[in-house]
């Protein structure tokens, strides 16, 4: 009798774990196949999540999944190339910038839960966005040239603009140089980032399982 007990209580156990690996495969499904790599769906939720976080709102799952797909292209060009990982201290100095942007530590901390990240889960976000940034920024930067002109107008158009509306004395061109420069800098690189992601794109295979994904 007691071996039949046994028996029955292995049984029990092992269709409880079965049926929770199930449960974990409804929530977890592949969302995108791209060459021999996935994508989950847990990977477009995480996402999704941390754009709650940054802008109060997500983009679609499936603006997400091709976010997601232009981050493989990258991370893969940045490994093979042997990119460094960000240090522990521009990973924090990226994290301090990122909550000087909020109003107040209160408010950081109420987004932050409100978007369902949690810290070590926000903090290795930060790390991984971090590494794209970096190595886009390396990679396109030297062939980045900003004219005169071209400062000068931003200056015109949306410098002088965007202080008269609020009703400031807008800062002499002299002062704006430097954040104008890096602005035009930061703008080409993503255009020249962009443009290179396409191209890419048509050079990889992709197997978009987005809809199957979802229970």
């Amino acid at each position: 009798m007691r071996s039949r007990v046994l028996n029955l209580s292995l049984i029990l156990a092992v269709l409880m774990a079965s049926k929770a690996v199930l449960s974990q495969e409804v929530i977890d499904r592949v969302a995108a196949r791209v060459e021999n790599d996935i994508i989950l769906a847990s990977d477009v939720r995480a996402l999704g999540r941390y754009q709650v976080f940054i802008d109060g709102k997500s983009e679609s799952d499936a603006q997400i999944l091709d976010r997601l797909i232009d981050q493989w292209i990258v991370r893969n060009e940045a490994s093979a190339a042997r990119y460094p990982q960000p240090s522990d201290e521009e990973v924090q100095r990226s994290l301090a910038r990122l909550k000087r942007s909020f109003s107040s530590p209160a408010e950081f901390e109420d987004r932050r839960r409100q978007s369902g990240l949690s810290s070590e889960e926000l903090l290795a976000m930060v790390k991984s966005q971090l590494y794209l940034n970096n190595y886009l920024d390396t990679r396109f930067r030297p062939s980045t040239q900003v004219e005169e002109k071209d400062v000068e107008k931003f200056y015109k158009e949306r410098v002088v603009p965007r202080a008269e509306s609020r009703g400031q004395t807008p800062p002499a061109l002299a002062d704006a140089r430097d954040f104008i420069q890096e602005a035009l800098v930061q703008g080409a690189i993503d255009e020249q980032a962009d443009r290179w992601l396409k191209e890419s794109r048509s050079r990889i295979r992709v197997e978009n399982l987005l809809n199957e994904s979802k229970p």
